[in-house]
């Protein structure tokens, strides 16, 4: 499966100021599939070690950490041929304090070899090596896979190269939105996980692919065992289990004592700092007003909390796939806070930091903003076409930012808000760009915002 880093991984081969590279990220999102198919298909030579309870490896890095001594034991104990054509692959790096230290003189006095390495974000934050090689290693983060990347999985070359090549200010033609609409759909049951994604490809069953997403829920869960303390693993489940049913009330902010009854935040905290360092949730506070910088703005008490993964929300909730792709009624309340989370995993993917929403004293709430070259961007997130955008129209009226947009399955329409397809949320640097108040030709447009008119 094409994943975006990949490109990524071709610029860091090439760099003249290359460091060892440390590849993190949530588990199960892929790490070593595309640490192994770049060493394949770009190297002469690939040598993978994974420390995950490998004694014989780890005992290679319990002398000095000059890099030819290593690479010369590496190769007398395993049987390797490692020279500076070898993509060496150190998987589960976390596990070994001192590999992660030794990083820093590869940097330093053995440039000429190309050492990749990949750890969970939980891991590398709770390893403690001697000196972390902070300066002296390339860090890249790799997530589940997003909307774009399932397109290409699907084999769909035709709606990928839309994405790509369609015009910023022209509607989506009917055929490409029904086309979109049927692999978003598909995407909000199966979600990113590679091996999720893999098993729907290859089998189209969906009771496989939740089979999938219960393995990879119960390894998180064991996870929690093994690197939390004890006291603290029955709560990071509470919070982990509750956020869909959270997501799926009106007022989508995380309650502490929803999770755990009775609890405050001060009991949890710590539990939740967990969870957001493990890369399995996402954490978006609420600010009153735009200010910059928003994070110094941002509310620590009050704040949504988002899945990493939209298909392992889904079968969390006990949602059945039918009920998505049929388009069954009885999934109207979890469909507006999925929609959130998709939109909000697609923003993070593209590479949005410090996203937050707004809410004003009236109860008016933007569901996300987002910085951007033109200043703080409002968005709001409906789930299909008929939407209301009354709380975005406040913001407009109270901070007149230079665009606003409106994602929902309306169709693409510039105006004072630029209505934009679901489908192309995690393309929305292209349809970021300052308001001229105009809008498409005879498309209805209401400028009062309050009730937008029906395509």
């Amino acid at each position: 499966m094409n994943r975006l880093i990949y490109s990524r991984l071709l610029e860091w081969k090439e760099s003249r100021h290359r460091c060892p590279l440390v590849i993190r990220g949530v588990r199960q999102c892929g790490k070593t599939y595309i640490m192994e198919r770049f060493g394949r298909e770009n190297y002469e030579d690939m040598a993978y070690f994974s420390f995950e309870g490998n004694d014989r490896l780890q005992s290679v890095f319990e002398g000095d950490l000059d890099p030819k001594r290593i690479i010369r034991d590496i190769n007398l104990k395993f049987g390797t041929s490692i020279t500076e054509k070898t993509l060496i692959i150190f998987d589960e790096i976390q596990f070994s304090n001192r590999a992660l230290t030794s990083l820093k003189y590869f940097c330093e006095t053995a440039p000429e070899y190309h050492v990749m390495c990949a750890g969970s974000l939980l891991g590398l934050m709770l390893s403690r090596p001697l000196s972390f090689p902070v300066g002296k290693v390339d860090m890249l983060t790799l997530r589940p896979m997003n909307f774009r990347e399932f397109l290409m999985a699907a084999g769909n070359d035709a709606l990928t190269a839309y994405l790509d090549t369609s015009d910023s200010n022209e509607p989506v033609s009917d055929a490409a939105a029904e086309a979109f609409d049927g692999i978003y759909r598909q995407y909000m049951c199966v979600g990113g996980m590679p091996e999720a994604v893999r098993e729907w490809m290859e089998t189209g069953d969906m009771k496989k692919v939740g089979a999938v997403h219960a393995k990879i829920l119960d390894s998180y869960v064991l996870d929690f065992a093994k690197h939390a303390p004890p006291k603290d693993v029955q709560r990071l489940n509470f919070i982990w289990r509750s956020i869909p049913g959270q997501l799926s009330k009106e007022n989508r902010r995380f309650m502490f004592g929803h999770a755990v009854e009775g609890s405050r935040s001060k009991d949890l905290e710590e539990d939740l700092q967990w969870l957001l360092d493990a890369g399995m949730v996402y954490k978006v506070r609420k600010i009153s007003r735009p200010s910059v910088p928003v994070s110094a703005y941002a509310s620590e008490k009050l704040f949504k909390l988002y899945g990493c993964d939209v298909g392992l929300m889904r079968t969390m909730a006990g949602v059945p796939a039918g009920a998505i792709l049929l388009k069954d009624e009885g999934y109207r309340e979890f469909k507006g806070g999925m929609t959130e989370n998709f939109v909000l995993t697609e923003l993070v993917a593209a590479g949005y930091g410090d996203i937050v929403y707004w809410g004003s004293d009236n109860r008016a709430e933007v569901d996300f903003v987002v910085m951007t070259d033109i200043g703080a961007v409002p968005i709001e997130v409906k789930s299909e076409t008929r939407v209301r955008a009354a709380s975005l129209a406040e913001y407009i009226k109270t901070y007149d930012p230079r665009a606003a947009l409106l994602i929902s399955k309306k169709n693409l329409r510039r105006g004072e808000i630029t209505y934009l397809p679901l489908w192309l949320a995690g393309s929305l640097e292209k349809y970021v760009t300052p308001n001229d108040g105009k809008s498409f030709e005879g498309d209805g447009s209401d400028r009062s915002h309050g009730i937008s008119k029906p395509p």
